[in-house]
C-alpha cells in the first residue's frame, strides 16, 4: 500500500512537471507569435513565407538543372513544331481575352453597368499582365485598375470590390478544374503532393461538393459579404455558374497552350497535365514571385520527371514568352499610350482655357466705355 502511494505521488510529480513544461512551451510560442505579429506584422510574415518558398524552389531548380547544357535547350527549341507553337500562341491570346471578362463580370456584379466593355477589357488585360509579371497581383493589379477606372468615376472601394469579385472568379475556376481533374485522374495530383491516389480522389470529390454547396447557398437567397460602406452582393445561382465557366475557360486555355508545347513523347493525357499545370500555377501565385518564377517551373519539372529536361525547359521558355513577356510589353505600351493621350488632352484643355482667358482680358481692354443713356440713368440710380 505504501509503495502504491509513493508511485502515485511520483506520477503526479512527473505529470506536474510535464504540465509545467507544456505550459512553458505554449507560453513561449505565444510570446514569439505576439512578437512576430506586433513587430514584423502579418504582411511581413507573408513576405518571409514567400521568400522561403522562392528559396526552396530555387534550390530545387538548381539541383535539377545544374547539369543541363544550353545546347540541349536550343536543340529542343528548334525541334518544336511551328504549328504547335502557333496554336499555343493563339490559345494564350484567347486566355487573355477571357481575362477581360473577369472585370466585365465584376462590374456588372457591383452595379457599374455604365462602364463599357472596352474599358473593362483594358483594365482586365493590363492589370493581369502587370500583376503576373511584377508579383503581388492584388496590389499591382489593383493600382492599374484604379488608374483606369478612376477616369470613369469609380473610387477605391469600387476597385476593391472589382478585385474581390475577379479573385472569386479565379478561385472558383481553380477549384472546379482541380476538383474535376483530381477526381478523374488522382495520380496526376500524386505527382505533386505525393499523397496516395485514393486520398487525392477524396479531396477532389470534397472540392466538387464544396462547389455544389456554394452554388446552392447563393441560389437560396441573396448573399452579402462585408459591412458598412464595403459590401458585395454575391452573384446568384445562374450568375455563379457563369462566373465558374469564365474561370474554367481561362485555366483550360492556358493548360491547353502548355499541352501544345509539351514534348511528343512520352504521352500524357490533357486532364493530367491540366491538374499539374493548375497546381503549379497556384503554387507560383501563392509565392508572390514575379511571374511565379522558379516556383511554377520547379513544380512542373518535379511533377513531370518522365520528360527529357532540355525539352521541358524549352517548353517552359516558350510558354513564359507567350504568357508573360509578350502581354507585359503590350500592356505597358497600351498604358503608356493612354497616359500620353490623357496628358495631351489635359494640356490641350489647359491651353484652350488660358487662351480664352487672355482673349477675354484683351476684349475688356479694347472695349469702349459704355455711355449712359437717359433711359439707363434711373436703373443705375436704383442699383
Amino acid at each position: 500500500m505504501l509503495r502504491r502511494k509513493r508511485a502515485w505521488s511520483a506520477l503526479r510529480v512527473v505529470q506536474g512537471r510535464g504540465d509545467g513544461v507544456g505550459m512553458g512551451v505554449r507560453s513561449g510560442l505565444s510570446k514569439v507569435w505576439a512578437f512576430l505579429r506586433d513587430k514584423v506584422g502579418l504582411h511581413g510574415l507573408g513576405l518571409v513565407a514567400s521568400l522561403i518558398v522562392i528559396a526552396f524552389a530555387a534550390v530545387v531548380l538548381y539541383r535539377m538543372l545544374h547539369d543541363l547544357k544550353f545546347a540541349d535547350v536550343t536543340k529542343a527549341l528548334s525541334a518544336k513544331d511551328p504549328l504547335h507553337v502557333a496554336a499555343a500562341f493563339v490559345l494564350v491570346a484567347c486566355a487573355y481575352l477571357t481575362l477581360t471578362f473577369y472585370d466585365w463580370f465584376a462590374l456588372r456584379t457591383i452595379g457599374k453597368t455604365e462602364v463599357p466593355y472596352r474599358v473593362a477589357a483594358l483594365a482586365g488585360f493590363c492589370s493581369y499582365s502587370v500583376g503576373h509579371n511584377v508579383g503581388f497581383t492584388v496590389f499591382t493589379g489593383g493600382s492599374v485598375r484604379y488608374r483606369i477606372y478612376s477616369a470613369w468615376g469609380l473610387g477605391a472601394i469600387d476597385v476593391a470590390k472589382i478585385c474581390f469579385v475577379a479573385g472569386l472568379t479565379f478561385w472558383l475556376g481553380n477549384l472546379s478544374v482541380l476538383g474535376l481533374g483530381i477526381t478523374i485522374h488522382p495520380d496526376a495530383a500524386t505527382a505533386v503532393d505525393h499523397l496516395p491516389p485514393h486520398v487525392n480522389r477524396i479531396i477532389g470529390i470534397a472540392a466538387l461538393l464544396l462547389l455544389a454547396g456554394y452554388v446552392a447557398w447563393v441560389s437560396a437567397a441573396p448573399r452579402t459579404i462585408g459591412r458598412s460602406s464595403w459590401f458585395v452582393t454575391l452573384p446568384a445561382g445562374r450568375s455563379t455558374l457563369l462566373q465558374m465557366g469564365i474561370g474554367i475557360l481561362d485555366l483550360s486555355l492556358c493548360a491547353a497552350a502548355m499541352y501544345m508545347l509539351m514534348p511528343a513523347h512520352p504521352y500524357i493525357d490533357p486532364i493530367s497535365l491540366a491538374v499539374i499545370f493548375v497546381t503549379a500555377t497556384l503554387l507560383g501565385f501563392a509565392s508572390h514571385a514575379p511571374g511565379g518564377l522558379g516556383v511554377f517551373d520547379a513544380a512542373l519539372l518535379v511533377a513531370l520527371p518522365q520528360f527529357e529536361m532540355g525539352e521541358m525547359v524549352g517548353a517552359l521558355l516558350i510558354f513564359r514568352l507567350f504568357y508573360y513577356i509578350v502581354p507585359f510589353a503590350f500592356a505597358l505600351t497600351l498604358l503608356g499610350a493612354r497616359e500620353i493621350r490623357l496628358g495631351t488632352f489635359s494640356f490641350g484643355r489647359r491651353k484652350d482655357c488660358v487662351a480664352a482667358a487672355e482673349a477675354a482680358e484683351r476684349a475688356d481692354e479694347v472695349a469702349p466705355p459704355v455711355s449712359d443713356t437717359p433711359a439707363d440713368l434711373p436703373r443705375r440710380a436704383a442699383r
